[in-house]
């Protein structure tokens, strides 16, 4: 799916140079019309979810797995409706495991866990071998359990296999991929492979990254952030409009990847401003975009508890080459506001007063996806906050998320756009 855009480069002074181009993956806002997405739907990597291991695994409770795929294709009905490009992160891995490179990596990763040991590790190693490119993506999404793990030929697992418990997983599973905005953000054309900081999903991004460095489609694809380096997460980065960005520093991410995702944006001239938002280290609040999203070009949905005392520090280019200028804080509604060229942001508030606010910012009432400006969808059950945004003139897709919320996460959070309609930087 091709389309054709200008493309702006900024400079710290904001001199743009615009050109004609021809590029299939480009993302310079939250709200330009969604042209493609990538999406995970939900599958035995949820199975795996019991009391005994959700909390290590980053889920709140035991979603009900059926309930949640019926969910999530609903979710994926709702954008293809509106004329977007569906694509699937299994679909894209498989296709990328055909590639002799990809598969050696993918395989290396997993077996290089200091967990198996030597006689384990080529046991596992025997029986990912024999796993056809679909077989294998269901094991590095779903993980393999004790006793899964294919001996035969009376080869035995060794000491680390004879003393795990027989519920234990030689690889993990990924529940969190449902999660897609996480691992990978489009600025630009230029894709973000972040670095998770939780220990359960540092692996999705090895996936995510083979992906964007084998498939076909992305093939020149060319990096702006890569695993390994600082910890930052999709969820806590905002592109409040075409050269302006906000990072949220928190639980998630921290300010040194705030700094790097700055210093690596600016180098490749892909905004001329950058906002980074202290949020509370909390779980309700893990990153941004939980308090946080655009529903217009000039306009957000925002948890009323924060609104006013939100702040931000601006960060802008250094010139010839000095450090990147810190200037701050200030009220981020007032600095987001200025850095976008506009009066003012208008606010619609979650909720209706402190309690239901409190609930629906809960239940990622906070958290929605644009489709286009003034459409977006949003979970049914924050009735009240879907209720301020028909009010305030945005329209709302709504869609179940009572099975899909349970790893605390809305349609922003599964969803990372790959293209949108190219909005226009001030001049």
């Amino acid at each position: 799916m091709n389309a054709i855009f200008t493309h702006g480069c900024f400079t710290g002074c904001r001199q743009t140079l615009s050109y004609a181009a021809i590029v299939s993956h480009y993302v310079d806002s939250e709200v330009g019309r969604l042209g493609t997405v990538l999406l995970h739907r939900p599958g035995p990597e949820l199975a795996r979810l019991t009391p005994r291991n959700n909390d290590s695994l980053l889920f709140d409770a035991i979603p009900w797995v059926g309930r949640a795929q019926e969910e999530h294709d609903a979710f994926a009905a709702a954008l293809r409706q509106r004329g977007v490009e569906v694509l699937y992160l299994t679909d894209l891995l498989t296709e990328t495991l055909a590639v002799p490179d990809a598969r050696a990596e993918l395989t290396d990763e997993v077996l290089n866990s200091p967990r198996l040991g030597d006689t384990l590790r080529a046991r596992v190693a025997g029986h990912l071998a024999y796993l056809d490119p679909a077989a294998l993506t269901d094991v590095l999404v779903a993980g393999l359990a004790h006793e899964e793990l294919r001996l035969g030929g009376g080869r035995r697992g060794g000491l680390v296999y004879t003393l795990m418990d027989r519920h234990d997983f030689i690889i993990d599973p990924l529940p969190n991929l449902l999660f897609t905005r996480d691992s990978s953000l489009w600025i630009g054309d230029r894709v973000g492979v972040t670095s998770l900081a939780m220990p359960a999903r540092r692996r999705e991004t090895t996936l995510t990254d083979a992906i964007y460095r084998h498939h076909p489609r992305f093939a020149g694809t060319e990096f702006v952030y890569r695993p390994g380096l600082e910890p930052l997460e999709g969820g806590d980065v905002l592109l409040l409009g075409p050269g302006v960005l906000a990072v949220g520093v928190g639980e998630r991410t921290t300010p040194a990847g705030a700094e790097r995702l700055a210093r690596r944006v600016f180098a490749a001239g892909l905004a001329h401003t950058i906002l980074v938002v202290p949020i509370a280290q909390e779980r309700a609040t893990m990153h941004l975009d939980t308090i946080c999203t655009m529903v217009d070009t000039d306009a957000v949905l925002m948890y009323p508890n924060v609104a006013n005392t939100l702040s931000a520090y601006t960060v802008i280019a250094g010139a010839d080459g000095e450090d990147p200028r810190v200037d701050g804080p200030a009220p981020f509604l007032r600095a987001a506001a200025d850095a976008m060229d506009l009066d003012r942001l208008r606010v619609i508030d979650t909720g209706l007063d402190p309690v239901t606010a409190e609930r629906e910012q809960w239940d990622d009432g906070n958290n929605t996806l644009a489709i286009a400006p003034r459409l977006c969808v949003g979970y049914e059950r924050n009735v009240e906050t879907n209720a301020q945004l028909e009010r305030a003139g945005i329209e709302l897709i709504p869609i179940a998320g009572s099975e899909l919320g349970s790893g605390r996460g809305g349609p922003r959070c599964m969803s990372c756009p790959l293209l949108r309609e190219q909005g226009r930087a001030p001049s």
